[in-house]
């Protein structure tokens, strides 16, 4: 897949982007909003390389902005247990996740992130999706404006103190 959008391309993960997956995993900004512990080699690669080589039901895509990679994006058919635990019912639809972050805090806050979920979501809605649900730090106000531009909307408070929003390809 790649996608391309005026100077910004989403495009499939490479092994060569681990290295770039260390960086980001492990910058103190980032990882204040992307609910992960810091990383280290072994849990990247042991994480990251089953998505690169097509063993995981995740599809681990890197954001390029004006031909230089900042930031990573995936996206995957939300799995049945996932469903049980939002308490979601699936009646006859697709049901996608994302999740995503700019790795590089220099570009945050210039639109690049609006851009890239619509980019994404249009994908999505290619292949059918009824629904695509992320989950965010209440905290961080810059994404929730960028997924609510976007046309995602709040519907759940999470126990691990995370929101759940929600788009439907009608809320372009």
């Amino acid at each position: 897949m790649l996608l391309k959008h005026k100077n910004i391309t989403i495009r499939k993960m490479k092994h060569e982007d681990l290295r770039l997956m260390m960086k980001w995993l492990n910058d103190d900004q980032v990882l204040a909003f992307y609910e992960e512990p810091p990383s280290d080699w072994k849990r990247i690669v042991k994480k990251y390389r089953p998505r690169i080589e097509g063993n995981h039901y995740v599809t681990p895509c890197i954001i390029e902005y004006d031909d230089q990679p900042i930031g990573y994006i995936q996206y995957y058919e939300i799995q049945p247990k996932k469903l049980d635990e939002y308490g979601i019912l699936l009646n006859n639809g697709k049901l996608y996740g994302i999740d995503q972050f700019i790795g590089e805090p220099t570009l945050w806050g210039k639109g690049i992130g609006t851009q890239m979920i619509r980019m994404i979501l249009s994908e999505l809605n290619r292949k059918g999706a009824t629904k695509v649900l992320l989950e965010v730090n209440p905290e961080n106000r810059r994404a929730i404006r960028a997924y609510e531009k976007c046309g995602f909307r709040e519907i759940k408070d999470l126990e691990n103190h995370l929101l759940l929003m929600e788009w439907t390809p009608d809320s372009n």
